[in-house]
């Protein structure tokens, strides 16, 4: 029951600033003191309103643009190689490519050309396997086959890169607080609070805008079949079709920045954008070397424009234009900015939460909180007498500090979030009624009034320990295998747990004591 002065300084110091950090969340950040941080908890879409999409990464577009390259990098090496073929086809649906050789004894060649493509993929911890399985047959077809583990590679990075953009994305849009997290093998999910029309939001996360540079072939005709290495793709606007190169001369990825502008000439909308170092580069390595020839810049398998290059343009700046109002300009520019996704996103579930809906779930978790903690308060009050009060003043306590860590974190609080806090209020007075029933029992027992302290606290200590070591447990489940809402209650309990092991023992221990130095009582008002 001794307390040195320094301990109690630092208690007393743990809740004074978990009362600090408690201010932010109850007075606005503007009339907050620049020294005080300005974390505060988030309200989820349950509580706030907002919208919710479900989206999907389109598998079947990876593995055929991973298939595609493959077939135009094969067609490069086999040319290099002097190694003739046949019938090079890529075929996404069977994640392969084909060949026939003219000369079958150059099969070994072929392959060894073939396994050059391949990319190191983990497969476990440290090792690592090449993504295509190349193989021959003795008529000499060959043929380079993307395996399960370049398959799961190609997903796993592609979902991870999607999630990336997509945050990109929102934020460029000004959407505060939006919870972007993975869902499955292939999914995204995606919550903004706050915004009640997520249309503008699904039109920007449904575009791949992957923008490439590509010279155009002036010896196809677009009214027949496209000679190889050519695609023939159609103008975003004019609807003309252009027969394209599917060589990338420069790629988007090289941009650095985009930013939508009025064009002084003719006071349409266009979109400045500048290239990195390497984009730099290579872009004034292409326009130098085919002056006078037209240069399309393709967004999704679509032409924006083809203009002809009239000189070399070596100072990394380039413009858009097509017909742009403000929106649309705007627009691509956030799209250029945040990146290309690697694949399209189809949204395959979507909900809108109203904010109305929103106030009514807060109302009714403030309401249970008020009536959980009025019943508490009354109930440990009338059974345990002053000590009952001291264990109350530590639940007040508890809330605050609770409160204090979630804004410490910038936590989301849902409403799973705020059962999980009035589940805790619940369960913080539990340590305080073992240590009260044992002082109880001690006392009965005729010890002393000092000796009767003691044992109630150091007694039933381990008990307390143990029965939130097998809550804490239970959180970290529900933690590691639960989705967002049942983690975010998980997080709230277990939050919660740390602190009332905090309140009810530390800190009513320090009341006590500090009340028994000052009262020295001869019966103790349990």
């Amino acid at each position: 029951m001794y307390f040195a002065r320094w301990k109690a300084a630092l208690i007393i110091a743990v809740c004074v600033i978990g009362a600090l950090l408690c201010i932010p969340n109850l007075v606005p950040r503007d009339s907050l003191p620049s020294w005080m941080p300005a974390r505060q908890v988030s309200l989820g879409l349950d509580l706030r309103g907002g919208s919710y999409l479900l989206l999907e990464v389109d598998m079947n577009a990876v593995v055929r643009e991973r298939v595609e390259s493959m077939a135009d990098a094969a067609r490069t090496r086999l040319r290099q190689a002097n190694v003739g073929y046949v019938g090079l086809a890529a075929q996404p649906d069977q994640r392969r490519i084909t060949l026939r050789l003219r000369d079958p004894s150059q099969a070994q060649a072929a392959m060894a050309q073939l396994r050059e493509l391949a990319v190191q993929v983990p497969v476990s911890s440290g090792v690592t396997q090449p993504d295509i399985d190349v193989a021959a047959t003795p008529e000499g077809v060959v043929t380079a086959t993307l395996n399960e583990s370049g398959l799961r590679a190609k997903a796993t990075g592609a979902v991870e890169q999607s999630i990336e953009i997509v945050r990109r994305r929102i934020d460029e849009t000004g959407v505060a607080e939006a919870l972007i997290a993975r869902q499955g093998s292939n999914r995204v999910l995606v919550q903004l609070p706050g915004v009640e029309d997520p249309g503008r939001i699904k039109a920007l996360l449904g575009q791949t805008a992957r923008m490439t540079f590509h010279l155009l072939d002036d010896t196809a005709n677009v009214a027949g079949a496209p000679p190889p290495g050519v695609q023939f793709l159609q103008g975003e606007r004019d609807g003309v079709t252009y027969p394209v190169r599917r060589r990338v001369e420069v790629d988007g990825a090289n941009l650095s920045d985009a930013r939508a502008a009025q064009d002084s000439r003719n006071g349409g909308w266009v979109v400045n954008f500048t290239f990195d170092s390497i984009g730099t580069r290579r872009f004034a390595e292409v326009t130098r070397q085919n002056v006078g020839r037209p240069f399309a810049i393709v967004l999704d398998d679509k032409v924006i424009t083809a203009p002809v290059i009239r000189e070399p343009i070596t100072g990394g700046q380039g413009q858009i234009s097509g017909g742009f109002d403000a929106k649309g300009a705007t627009d691509l520019a956030v799209l250029l900015r945040a990146g290309a996704l690697p694949a399209p996103l189809t949204v395959v579930e979507e909900r809108t939460v109203g904010p109305e809906l929103g106030a009514d779930a807060i109302r009714a978790g403030l309401m249970a909180l008020l009536v959980g903690t009025v019943l508490v308060l009354l109930y440990m009050g009338t059974a345990y007498g002053l000590f009952g009060w001291f264990a109350n003043f530590a639940l007040l306590v508890n809330l605050v500090l609770t409160l204090a860590a979630l804004s410490l974190l910038q936590a989301t609080l849902t409403l799973p979030g705020l059962a999980g806090v009035v589940l805790t209020l619940g369960t913080a007075v539990d340590a305080n009624i073992l240590i009260n029933e044992r002082i109880r029992e001690e006392v009965k027992a005729g010890r002393t009034p000092i000796n009767a302290l003691e044992a109630g606290f150091s007694k039933a200590y381990a008990t307390i320990i143990d029965s939130n070591l097998t809550n804490l447990i239970a959180m970290a489940c529900l933690y590691a295998f639960g989705s967002g809402p049942v983690k975010g209650f998980a997080v709230t309990v277990a939050i919660g747990t740390f602190v009332h092991l905090f309140t009810a023992t530390t800190l009513v221990r320090l009341m006590v004591s500090t009340w028994f130095r000052a009262r020295r009582p001869r019966t103790l008002p349990v």
